[in-house]
Formats: structure tokens, C-alpha cells, sequence
């Protein structure tokens, strides 16, 4: 019974996810873009798009904007996510339908940021599920095999089309405040995907190398990585260096303040830089795993 409980504990979470994604991009949708006439980016926004220039259910825009993507994900990544997908959206689609969401603004501006922030919260859910509820990236990766442009090129010049587009039809002010819209919403994914655990990997140049080193492992319980590198090189004694330690370390952004004023009490003159990890695992890294 344990091992099937655990061979189904993955499926119960992307379901659980899957569900609550969706039923906070149809509250968006429904509560705060449509009825507004607001806009996002991606296919999300050519359906928004096709609806107030046609007045065809935003639903069935969806579900029929989304299915030459699905049919894309199944060659481009593969079969089980592309029917993952199509379910999320199949779901998303019969949402709109049958769940009665009320219009909570008509404030431009709230709707521009909340919208974007439910919209983000919604999507960022889904992904974390395994799902999608938007074959942007799709069309994103088979371009990007037949050109020169990385995706997020792609990405950004599909969404200005959409975004031109209803500005002609539907005026700036509307086009503007769907930017925004899209800005909040792209943050917001970020946020639900990488959580206050998003990774920022640090490095540090020291001639006190080996106290950071202890200090880190044993105040701070962090795994550490040393490069053997050379440090001086200054232009007044360009042929003076000493060989020194690098020391490579991952924290939480939250724990990025501290490690600095940790280094800077060991030494003021530590030459450190940081850059952020999208993605890491293993090692003593202690994480949930991410759907």
C-alpha cells in the first residue's frame, strides 16, 4: 500500500496543481480581462484578440487557438505533454463555461496588475503540474530551429504583433495597459515557478580564502566548490600575483544578504559576485522536488 501511495503521490499533485492553474486563469479571465477588454500575451492573447474582434466564445477560442500547438508539442517535446496540455486546456476551456466568476473591477489599472498577477499565478501553477495552457513556447521552439532568434526573441515579437494589433482595433490606452498586463503576468510565473527558493550562485575572490571557506561550511552549512585560480595583476604590479582559492557556493536569495556580511567581516577587500541559478539539484542542496 505504501509503494502505491507513493507511485500515485506525483499524479494526485499535478492534478492538484492542474486544477488550482486553472481555475485562476478562469477567474483572470473572467473576473477581470474579458469582460474589460483587456489583453495578454501568447496564444491566451490571440484568443482574446479573436473574441472581441468576432464575439466567439472565449472558450471555444481557446480550446481551437491552442490545438495546432498541441499537435506542434507532441513532435516538438512529446506525446504525454502534449495530451497533458490539451486536458489542462480541454479544463481551462470548461471552466470559463460553467464556473459563474464575477467581475470584480473596472479599474484600468487594477485590472492590468491583478489580472496579470492571477493570470501568472494560474500559469505558473500548470507548469509546475507538468501542463501548459499556452503553445506560445511551442511555436517558439519549431522557430527557433529554422532561424537565427532565441525564444524569448520569438516570444517578444509574437506578443508586440498581438499588442499592435489591438491597439489599431481597439486603441493604445487598451493595448497599453495589456503590456502591463502581460509584465505582471510573465513576473508572477516566475515567482509561483521559482518560489523565495530561486537559487543565486556566488563567487568569491579572497586572500583569506580559507577562513570564508570554513565559515561558509560550518556557520552557514553550505557545499562549497574551490577553483585554484591567481589573484593580483594589479596595473601598478602587473607581474605580481599570488595563487589563491575561488570559492563557488549556491544560496537562497534569501541567504545572499547574510553570506555577504559574512565574507565582508572575514574580509572588507573580497572581490564577490553573484548570478541566478534558474534551476539546481543535488549536491546538499535541500529542496522540494519540482514538478
Amino acid at each position: 500500500m505504501k509503494d502505491n501511495g507513493r507511485r500515485f503521490s506525483p499524479v494526485i499533485t499535478d492534478f492538484i496543481y492542474a486544477i488550482s492553474g486553472i481555475l485562476f486563469c478562469g477567474f483572470a479571465l473572467q473576473g477581470f480581462l474579458v469582460p474589460n477588454k483587456f489583453f495578454d500575451g501568447g496564444v491566451t492573447g490571440i484568443s482574446l484578440l479573436i473574441h472581441e474582434l468576432y464575439h466567439i466564445n472565449i472558450a471555444i477560442v481557446i480550446v481551437i487557438a491552442n490545438l495546432p500547438f498541441i499537435v506542434a508539442a507532441a513532435f516538438q517535446v512529446n506525446r504525454k505533454f502534449a495530451l497533458k496540455t490539451l486536458a489542462c486546456v480541454i479544463g481551462l476551456g470548461i471552466c470559463l463555461l460553467v464556473v459563474p466568476y464575477p467581475v470584480i473591477t473596472s479599474d484600468k489599472l487594477l485590472i492590468s496588475i491583478f489580472g496579470g498577477v492571477f493570470m501568472g499565478i494560474g500559469v505558473g501553477l500548470c507548469m509546475r503540474g507538468g501542463f501548459a495552457l499556452d503553445g506560445i513556447e511551442v511555436l517558439a521552439l519549431y522557430t527557433l530551429k529554422r532561424s537565427s532568434f532565441t525564444i524569448s526573441e520569438i516570444i517578444l515579437g509574437i506578443n508586440i504583433i498581438i499588442f499592435l494589433i489591438a491597439a489599431v482595433h481597439l486603441g493604445l490606452p487598451t493595448a497599453l495597459y495589456s503590456v502591463l498586463t502581460y509584465y505582471t503576468a510573465s513576473r508572477t510565473i516566475n515567482f509561483v515557478i521559482e518560489g523565495l527558493e530561486e537559487y543565486t550562485g556566488v563567487t568569491i575572490i579572497s586572500g583569506e580564502s580559507e577562513n570564508i571557506k570554513q565559515r561558509l561550511v560550518l556557520e552557514m552549512g553550505k557545499g562549497i566548490t574551490v577553483y585554484k585560480g591567481e589573484r593580483g595583476f594589479l596595473k601598478e604590479t602587473y607581474n605580481i600575483s599570488q595563487p589563491c582559492d575561488i570559492v563557488f557556493t549556491v544560496v537562497t536569495r534569501l541567504e545572499v544578504r547574510r553570506l555577504r556580511n559574512l565574507v565582508h567581516k572575514v574580509d572588507p577587500k573580497a572581490f564577490v559576485f553573484t548570478n541566478t541559478i534558474k534551476e539546481a539539484a543535488g549536491g546538499v542542496l535541500t529542496r522540494k522536488e519540482r514538478h
